[in-house]
Parts: C-alpha cells; sequence; structure tokens
C-alpha cells in the first residue's frame, strides 16, 4: 500500500460522513514514518475523528495544524517545507475563524517536506568543563529542533549541577542556509552566579513534625546548590512513606549573599493501612498473614508495622506455626541517609523434624546509599526452645548482622529486566548449649527479556547458605538449612532433604545451595505461561562439597492484577533420594522469585 492510500485510508476512518477519502490528502514525499507523525499530530483530523463538522471547528482546526505541522517537520529536520491547507478550495489561512456556517464539502492538506537539512555551524557556549553534549549536535549531522533542545537543556543542567541554578539559554542564532539545505546554529547561555541553599520552608505537612522533615530534607543554608542533592532529598522523603505527594520548589528570587531559598512542599498519607495475604501449598498446608501499620507514629516520619502469620494449616509437615511481630523505623535518626530500626518477634514452630519457641529482639541502622543499594548492621538478641533429634535444649545468642541489598530490577513486583543481589553476614556467640561462629546467606537473581513487545523472560536464581563453627547440635534447628518446597525445590515436599543421623532423625544442614530457573511467556495482557526446574544441594558441612541433591520441575500459570501476578506452579520430583512421586500444587501472590 502506498502512503497516499495509507493516508486516504485513515482519513475515510477518521472523517465524519460529509467528506469522502478524497477530500483529506497528505503528500509527503514517500517517507511513512513521517507521514504517521504528521497524521497524528493533525487537529485537523482529531476534530473531525470526535465527530465535529461544523465550518468554524474545521476552519480552527485547519489554522491551528500549519504550526502543529511545521513543528513536526522541523523537528524531523525539514526546515524548507510547503503547508498548504485548504477548505473548499481556499487556503485555510485566509478564511475568518467566524463567518459562514456552511457545510464544508472538501478539506485538503498538502505538505511537501523538502530537502533533510544537516548541521553546517554548531555550536554552544559557555560551557562547563566536561559538558557532554548530544552526539547529534555537530556540523555534518541531521538537524532538528529536537537535537536542538537536547543541547539547551544538557549545557543548561551542566551549569545547574555546578551550582549556577539560575543558568538558562540567553539567546539562540539560528539560521536555514537553503541553498546548501544546511542549519547553522549558535546557543548562548548565561550561567548566572553560582548560588547556595538559603532558608527552607515547609508547606502542607500537619502531622509530621517540621524540625525533623528539614533533617530529612538536609538542604542546608549556605551549601553550594546541587540539583541532584535536591532530588536525593524528594526521594528521602518519599520513601518514608509518610507522605502522599513531595516537590522541593526553588525560589524564584535570589537573594543577597547569592543565597537561593528552597521550599518543601508535601501531602501526608492516611496514618493507618491495613493488608492480609493467603499462600497455599500442598505439603505446606495454608498459609495466612497479615499486617497493621502505623505511619508518622511520633511525628518524625516514623512508621510502626505489626504483623503476624499462621503457616501450616491442613499441611504435610507438622501442626500450625504462629508468629508475631513488630518492626519500627525511625528516618533521618543517626544523619539523612541512616534509619533507625527495630524489630521484635516471637515465633512457635511445629515441623516435622523440629518444634521450637523463640523470641528475637534486633536494633540496628539502616543506611540508603541509592535508590538501588542499602545495607545495614545490628545487634540481635535470641533465645530459643528447642527439640529435635539431640534432644530438648535452651539456645541463648548475641549476634551482630550484617545485610547489604543491591536491587536493579525494572519492577520488584513483576521483574522483567535487570537483577537482585541480597546478602547476610552474622558473626554470633552463644550461651550455655548454643555454639559460636558465622552464618552466611545469599540470594542472587537475574532476569533478562526476548522476543516480540518482550513478551519471553528467562530468569534464575541462586541460593547460599552457610554456618560456619560450630556442631550441628550447637545451632538451633531453624538456623540451619532444609531444602524443598515452595521457597527452595518445587515439585519437591516442604523441607524433604536435610542431613540423616545415624539414628535415622533428620535435621537441618550447615550448608545449602539452590538453583532455579524459569522461562515466562505472556500469553495476553493478563495471561501468562511459566515452566521452571528447581535444584537444591544441602551437605552436613559448611563449605558445600558434599552431600545430597534433588531437582523439581513443573509448570506454573500467572494472572496479572495491580498487586502482581497470582501464582498458581504445579510441580513434580525429577530426581533425589526417596520416592516421592506426587504433584505438588504452590498457589500464592507475586513471582516465585
Amino acid at each position: 500500500m502506498s502512503v497516499r492510500s495509507f493516508l486516504f485510508a485513515c482519513a475515510w476512518a477518521v472523517c465524519p460522513s460529509t467528506l469522502s477519502a478524497a477530500d483529506l490528502s497528505l503528500s509527503l514525499g514517500g517517507d511513512e514514518d513521517l507521514a504517521e507523525t504528521l497524521t497524528n499530530a493533525s487537529l485537523l483530523v482529531q476534530v473531525q475523528g470526535d465527530g465535529a463538522s461544523t465550518r468554524r471547528d474545521l476552519v480552527a482546526a485547519a489554522q491551528a495544524d500549519y504550526r502543529r505541522l511545521l513543528a513536526v517537520l522541523w523537528d524531523a529536520g525539514y526546515f524548507g517545507p510547503t503547508v498548504s491547507i485548504t477548505v473548499d478550495g481556499v487556503e485555510a489561512a485566509a478564511l475568518p475563524t467566524v463567518g459562514g456556517t456552511g457545510p464544508v464539502s472538501g478539506v485538503a492538506i498538502n505538505v511537501t517536506p523538502g530537502p533533510i537539512f544537516l548541521f553546517g555551524q554548531a555550536k554552544i557556549g559557555p560551557i562547563p568543563p566536561g559538558t557532554e553534549l548530544p552526539e547529534g549536535f555537530a556540523p555534518g549531522e541531521r538537524a532538528g529542533t529536537s537535537i536542538l533542545r537536547e543541547t539547551a537543556s544538557a549545557g543548561v543542567e551542566a551549569w545547574r549541577g555546578r551550582g549556577h541554578a539560575k543558568a538558562e539559554l540567553a539567546s539562540q542564532d539560528i539560521q536555514a542556509d537553503h541553498r546548501a539545505t544546511q542549519l547553522n546554529a549558535d546557543l548562548t547561555l548565561a550561567p548566572g552566579p553560582k548560588l547556595s541553599y538559603g532558608a527552607v520552608t515547609v508547606e502542607g505537612n500537619e502531622d509530621v513534625d517540621t524540625d525533623h522533615l528539614l533533617r530529612i530534607v538536609d538542604l542546608r543554608q549556605g551549601r553550594v546548590f546541587d540539583p541532584e542533592e535536591v532530588r536525593a532529598s524528594a526521594r528521602r522523603l518519599q520513601r518514608t512513606g509518610a507522605f502522599r505527594s513531595v516537590s522541593i520548589v526553588e525560589g524564584e528570587e535570589i537573594l543577597a549573599g547569592d543565597q537561593l531559598p528552597m521550599k518543601v512542599q508535601v501531602v501526608e498519607r492516611l496514618p493507618r493501612r491495613f493488608g492480609a495475604g493467603a499462600e497455599v501449598g500442598t505439603t505446606e498446608g495454608l498459609s495466612l498473614s497479615a499486617f497493621w501499620l502505623h505511619r508518622n507514629l511520633t511525628g518524625h516520619a516514623d512508621s510502626l508495622r505489626v504483623e503476624g502469620a499462621v503457616e501450616g494449616i491442613g499441611g504435610d509437615s507438622g501442626d500450625e506455626d504462629l508468629s508475631i511481630g513488630f518492626a519500627y523505623n525511625r528516618p533521618a535518626t543517626f544523619n539523612p541517609e541512616t534509619d533507625l530500626f527495630v524489630t521484635g518477634q516471637i515465633e512457635r514452630l511445629d515441623q516435622e523434624t523440629f518444634s521450637s519457641n523463640s523470641a528475637e529482639l534486633v536494633v540496628g541502622a539502616r543506611r540508603i546509599v541509592s535508590d538501588e543499594f542499602q545495607y545495614s548492621y545490628a545487634l540481635a538478641y535470641e533465645r530459643s526452645r528447642v527439640t529435635d533429634a539431640f534432644g530438648t535444649r535452651t539456645f541463648n545468642i548475641f549476634s551482630i548482622p550484617l545485610e547489604a541489598q543491591y536491587d536493579r530490577r525494572n519492577d520488584p513486583l513483576n521483574p522483567t529486566d535487570g537483577y537482585y543481589v541480597e546478602a547476610g553476614l552474622e558473626p554470633f556467640h552463644g550461651f550455655t548449649t548454643a555454639g559460636s561462629g558465622l552464618r552466611f546467606t545469599a540470594d542472587l537473581r537475574g532476569y533478562q527479556h526476548f522476543g516480540a513487545e518482550d513478551q519471553t523472560v528467562l530468569a534464575a536464581r541462586l541460593q547460599l547458605g552457610s554456618v560456619v563453627g560450630p556442631n550441628l547440635s550447637d545451632v538451633p534447628a531453624d538456623d540451619l538449612f532444609f531444602s524443598g518446597g515452595g521457597g527452595t525445590v518445587r515439585g519437591q515436599p516442604f523441607q524433604d532433604l536435610g542431613v540423616t543421623l545415624p539414628s535415622g532423625r533428620v535435621v537441618g544442614a550447615r550448608s545449602f545451595v539452590g538453583l532455579s530457573t524459569e522461562v515466562r511467556q505472556q500469553i495476553t495482557d493478563t495471561i501468562g505461561l511459566v515452566g521452571f526446574v528447581d535444584a537444591g544441594r544441602i551437605s552436613e558441612g559448611s563449605d558445600w562439597s558434599d552431600g545430597q541433591s534433588h531437582v523439581g520441575a513443573g509448570l506454573g500459570v500467572r494472572y496479572n492484577t495491580g498487586i502482581g501476578p497470582i501464582r498458581v506452579d504445579v510441580g513434580l520430583p525429577v530426581s533425589g533420594p526417596g520416592s516421592n512421586t506426587g504433584l505438588e500444587l504452590y498457589i500464592g501472590i507475586g513471582q516465585a522469585f
């Protein structure tokens, strides 16, 4: 189909019945991409598509189209075009907008783009040393208003990044040489003075303390203006969860001493929130959880989250497990980027291989380095009473948990690209029956999309864990490692793989390595299919050198919702000790990893 025929067909589809397909035409020299862009930019086409066909509407739209179509052509590098828009054979620019009310029998849009212009001269200045300009702003490159805007913006932002907050484009000398089909551009910037922050005021906060809000923002008066620092301040406020919207506005006027006043505008969220979740596994049974969240608990943008869970309802791995805990977070406690957190939990576990009652308290600091990277350090104390193959013991353990996270996923709920890394290192000292040593864990996940419209995603996950130092009998059972179930190897029963003692009893291992792979294929906007293979290996030692392995595989369905995909997976054991032959079913919200 030719460009002209394509556009005639478009016109027929969008125009009211008072105009025929031949009455609306575009002559664009065979450039289909440009034709589509011009068609989308035309207000006349849009007005007709909306069903408006009065003469006044059509003439007004036609007159507006001159500027709209020229903007598209100049943006693409066509600086010598001819644009003609006629209504009943008369050029629309010559018609009065308010005038006749008779019907319109014909409208024609004719565009001759002319030649593409290249840059003859491409200058911008002054700019700071080391400024990176767009590659297309150079002699011999294709000209266009978009590259001019990008170049001016790059120059202005370079000055702003060096403290010149009021930098602007002062003038531009742009000349089109039609004989040489060249565009000569000379952009002049006005950096303005180097500024520092002036007084910072706050608007919109009702319950959050102003002084602590300013501590989170941390735009100290007298410090040199930095736009990235301003953006980081806004992100810190948003991360607290206390505000529905945040904006930091620069003052219009420069004050004495080259100081720039700043204004923080916020809208607070409702203070309380409730939530619940559920997950089902064939051997794990039904798991239910609920939480209550209080934002801005003490007026310092701090939060308290209380959460409870019941797991293993109707499962085959022992009686129900119960837990209740809290997590308190106070932003900007030690410095603007470092929060205070306090967590506590009481838990009762009744597994097939052990049972335990425990209580834990953790106090620490979390440093948020960037949107992707954060780390934390803490002091923790845990007391537990455990009954397993070694008998009944009481453990008192003091530890120093160290954790780090690096998250480059494009969507935490349903990632299709990027990677995620989480690692933990926990030196611990045990009293009475508990041993002392080091516990290490790591979780690495990667995602890559392929195919038309990125409908196919390959996902992989590597899990590592090791306890170094004490014997198996000197470590609480829930700090050891098992393999099998929805979180490790789907298709194998929950915690099916452990260390078998000479007595025949099974306990957890001192080391674990797990590998999970998935192929995710999107079928429709809401339905996706998944194929997966999981493998796990546990070892009585701490170096993963020996031990037992098992593998599971299966298929799954995903139904995308606004809060993440609903997940249904069916797995089968592939290999491993024992004679497991049954299906394992897993239902939950969110991807498996």
